[in-house]
């Protein structure tokens, strides 16, 4: 898992390795440098965006979790690979919440540009602003810390907080995985790749800049005891804390916030470019809140003040009758 406050894998030399063939290939320098790059609408490209917004149906679901304790962190008796982060184990109660079923996808996020007058994503490069087809389903990637908090307040909700996300991802007996104690292969999750294939192919250059991730409602014999899709794999996701290497030693019993204060937003999840040792449910990091990179995404969650008796779905998929498009 990648960021700048520890714990930083082999990721490093893989993207290298990467760069050094895309330079080769098209003869380019900038590599993963994207935070500058602007797209523009054109008319025609809005007016597609539009229509697709209108007639699209999103995956924005939502999936309580109740209040009760769950098995925080990590043991190094059982989990080998555990590292400071994550340590100590403990039990830690939390109040009851709502999550999404999936990460954010770039249809979800069209809504939230259009609605508050944004420019496409850097990605979003065909028909005059647009996503590929395939690609509406995708996880949105690119965005900031600030993006993500600012889309998930649009859509009257918010970031989940660091252990708001583990127990959603692991369930409360401090499993692993989110299917239990069995490594991640490649029929569970989307990881371990290189960047040097997607559905982006007709330029070469830019295959880091949009890299081989899946659709969000993939892997269904990988989800986690509440029904969440891929928690760990494809992209890594957001989340509100400020983030300390050290924060699991001192944070409360219940309901932790997060430090106060810190440089570095936290981040869950591996993403598609992480390995073995990083796709744990337990595993975290941080990064600055102005990271702007394709393999990190977000999901939003919701606190409830008494539990619903059935699943809900956001406002974001809601917001107009829509008809299932062919993705």
């Amino acid at each position: 898992m990648r960021g700048t406050g520890g714990n930083t894998r082999g990721w490093a030399g893989r993207t290298l390795i990467s760069i050094g063939v895309l330079a080769v290939m098209s003869n380019i320098a900038w590599g993963l440098d994207t935070q500058d790059i602007t797209v523009e609408w054109t008319e025609a490209g809005k007016k597609l965006a539009v229509e697709r917004v209108a007639n699209w149906k999103t995956k924005g679901e939502m999936i309580l979790v109740p209040a009760g304790e769950f098995l925080m962190g990590s043991d190094k008796k059982t989990d080998r690979l555990a590292y400071r982060s994550e340590i100590p184990q403990r039990q830690v109660y939390l109040d009851a919440f709502e999550i999404g079923k999936y990460e954010v996808t770039a249809l979800e996020y069209l809504r939230f540009v259009l609605a508050t007058n944004r420019a496409p994503q850097l990605d979003w490069r065909y028909d005059g602003g647009n996503f590929q087809e395939s690609m509406a389903h995708h996880p949105i990637m690119h965005v900031t810390w600030h993006d993500a908090d600012n889309y998930c307040k649009w859509a009257g909700q918010r970031l989940p907080t660091e252990a708001e996300w583990e127990k959603a991802a692991r369930g409360v007996d401090g499993r692993l995985f989110p299917w239990g104690q069995e490594y991640a292969g490649p029929t569970r999750a989307n990881f371990g790749r290189t960047g040097l294939s997607g559905p982006v192919r007709d330029r070469p250059e830019r295959l880091l800049l949009y890299p081989p991730i899946i659709s969000v409602d993939k892997y269904e014999n990988a989800v986690s005891p509440y029904g969440l899709s891929q928690t760990i794999g494809n992209v890594a996701e957001w989340v509100s804390d400020w983030y300390d290497q050290d924060y699991y030693k001192k944070a409360p019993d219940r309901n932790p916030q997060g430090p106060e204060t810190g440089t570095q937003k936290a981040f869950r999840g591996g993403g598609w470019m992480d390995s073995t040792t990083t796709m744990r449910v337990a595993m975290r990091n941080g990064t600055d809140p102005n990271t702007k990179i394709n393999w990190l995404g977000f999901r939003c969650a919701k606190s409830v003040t008494e539990e619903p008796s059935s699943v809900k779905t956001s406002h974001v998929q809601q917001a107009s009758p829509l008809v299932e498009s062919e993705h």
